[in-house]
């Protein structure tokens, strides 16, 4: 990564503790030190130990290595567990509570473990090591007499280690200390002459300067001008504090002197400016142009009358659509080969709607086969969710996806003004009072609102179709099992989320409870919305037909936002929600 050009690495550390910070960026420093340095460099076994020690759910190089999805997550417990000691071979559960392994890693009296069971959602047995004895080429280790459940425990379980106190100790010991650790190198330049103050300047490159000019005159030396040298030694004293000198520059003319004193009380002012201006915050610079500038202006509509737009996911809801009146429809596939399929089917219906295919949400490099996959359908339009999709389909109608996030005014008007995007879906993180704030300082005809839908909760390159239901290790060899199996997961509350692969075999996890925002249909008409957009998932064609009819009737005031809203939660088996919508 360094020799390609990276010249920084983010770190991710949400949530942790102080240990954490210290453990993973001390190996990380050392690591990048080497490199620069010229010298090889191996992760050791005291780093994959300090590593697991400070929070690891299993080491692994995710993709740097290539797709591997049977590799890069075991999924066997998804909490902390630490360094591997090995697996239960013997239990003693007599006067000393013990138990026999053969040790595969460090461990002494005063470590803390865990045994897994393999259920990492119960309670677990684990505490304090009280003592370590190696017997050959077992190891037999004990615990105190009310510190462990041993009744719990099984041969075969596996032991971990889950604290290190000594290690902890060492971390702390590392931001705890008083002796600084790291010092910014300044530069100082000295200027002045006989019969003038000397004045010097201070710069630590981050922006701050420090200037302090001398209480009396430079006078001309008899012995021992100042020098260079002398200046540097002099002004360079900073050892206790967080500065260090790394060039001096001298402009004093003629042979000039000054109190050593002073040059020392010149230094301790230059430090304390530092200081000062190093922990004020930064000084910003108002834009002469008001930020109302960016804000859009308000535009002339025409009239049109509230519609509903369709998203589908497979050709059984299209089809059922098509029986319809919607005069709107997007499709997203898995297979992009099938919106060839969609669009002549489309076109063949009896009121011919419009139809728009999505890409998938992501385009890697070299993935632009899948864009010509997608644009060969010869749709009316596009529904694109990145950048890259606004270069690729520029000279095509698009309408711009949630993935742009468009959540303010000043988004949606550098969209709208910067590229030929005929709609903008907003943001699916608002709630219902900054929707209603952005469709007022919006012209409200930019925009279509998902008022019906099961919220994408995790897209992501791992596939577990792959994973789980094949024994391959990308789309090359997995024999396509998300083409054969419908999978949900579930999650520890026992209701289940709706999983499906797109083109890149990435996978996007769909909440199981549907969110609806039927109440407040009608507020988003009075302020000038338009387009409504329904999002199904893997309904079936019947109640893609009832959904589609019951907000038909909403739209057309034929029912209430809080009628629907109970019609759907009783209809629903796990309800609906508001989700974001809700009220904040």
């Amino acid at each position: 990564l360094i020799e390609a050009g990276v010249v920084s690495l983010k770190i991710e550390g949400r949530l942790k503790h102080p240990e954490y910070v210290a453990s993973v960026t001390q190996v990380y420093r050392q690591a990048i030190d080497h490199v620069v340095q010229g010298l090889e460099h191996q992760v050791s076994v005291s780093d994959r130990y300090q590593l697991e020690m400070a929070f690891s759910r299993g080491l692994y190089t995710g993709w740097l290595n290539g797709i591997d999805n049977q590799s890069l997550v075991h999924a066997r417990f998804g909490k902390k567990r630490g360094v591997y000691l090995g697996k239960i071979i013997q239990i003693r559960d007599g006067r000393d509570k013990q138990v026999v392994l053969r040790l595969q890693a460090p461990l002494k009296a005063g470590d803390g473990v865990v045994f897994d069971a393999g259920k990492p959602s119960d309670h677990e047995e684990g505490g304090r090591v009280y003592a370590v004895e190696s017997q050959g080429k077992v190891t037999l280790v004990t615990f105190g007499r009310r510190d462990i459940d041993l009744r719990q425990v099984r041969v075969g379980n596996h032991l971990w280690k889950t604290s290190d106190p000594e290690l902890d100790k060492q971390l702390r010991q590392t931001y705890n200390s008083k002796k600084i650790l790291f010092q910014r190198p300044i530069e100082i330049e000295v200027h002045g002459e006989v019969g003038q103050t000397l004045t010097a300047i201070a710069r630590d490159g981050q922006g701050n300067v420090a200037q302090v000019d001398s209480t009396m005159p430079l006078e001309m030396a008899n012995n021992k001008p100042l020098t260079t040298e002398q200046l540097t030694e002099q002004l360079g004293r900073l050892g206790n504090t967080h500065l260090c000198l790394r060039k001096l520059h001298n402009h004093l003319q003629g042979e000039a002197m000054l109190p050593v004193s002073e040059l020392n009380r010149i230094r301790r002012e230059l430090v304390e400016q530092i200081d000062k201006l190093s922990s004020s915050p930064k000084r910003w610079q108002i834009n002469s142009h008001p930020y109302t500038d960016l804000l859009p202006k308000p535009e002339f509509s025409p009239e049109i009358a509230p519609q509903i737009i369709i998203l589908v996911r497979n050709l059984e809801q299209l089809k059922a659509v098509l029986t319809t009146k919607i005069s709107i429809i997007y499709c997203e596939f898995e297979d992009p080969t099938s919106y060839r399929n969609a669009v002549e089917m489309t076109r063949q219906a009896a009121h011919t709607p419009s139809i728009w295919v999505a890409p998938p949400r992501i385009t890697k490099p070299n993935e632009n086969y899948i864009l010509k996959q997608v644009c060969s359908s010869k749709a009316d339009g596009y529904l694109i969710r990145n950048y890259d999709h606004l270069e690729f389909f520029a000279e095509e109608r698009i309408i711009a996806d949630f993935s742009f996030n468009i959540a303010n005014p000043l988004t949606a008007n550098y969209f709208k003004k910067s590229f030929q995007i005929e709609r903008l879906t907003a943001s699916y993180d608002l709630s219902i009072h900054q929707l209603e704030s952005l469709l007022k300082k919006c012209p409200p005809q930019w925009f279509e609102i998902t008022i019906h839908q099961h919220m994408p909760m995790f897209h992501m390159e791992h596939c577990v179709f792959c994973a789980f239901l094949s024994e391959g290790t990308d789309y090359t060899n997995c024999g396509r099992p998300c083409e054969k199996y419908e999978v949900k997961l579930r999650d520890r509350t026992g209701a289940e989320h709706v999983l499906l692969a797109d083109a890149g075999c990435r996978n996007t996890l769909f909440n199981g409870t549907a969110q609806t925002g039927a109440e407040f249909v009608q507020p988003f008409k009075k302020v000038g919305v338009r387009y409504f957009r329904l999002e199904f998932v893997n309904e079936s064609p019947s109640q893609v037909l009832e959904t589609i009819n019951r907000y038909q009737q909403l739209l057309d005031g034929k029912i209430s936002g809080s009628n629907l809203w109970k019609e759907l939660k009783l209809q629903n088996q796990l309800g609906v929600t508001r989700g974001s919508l809700e009220s904040i």
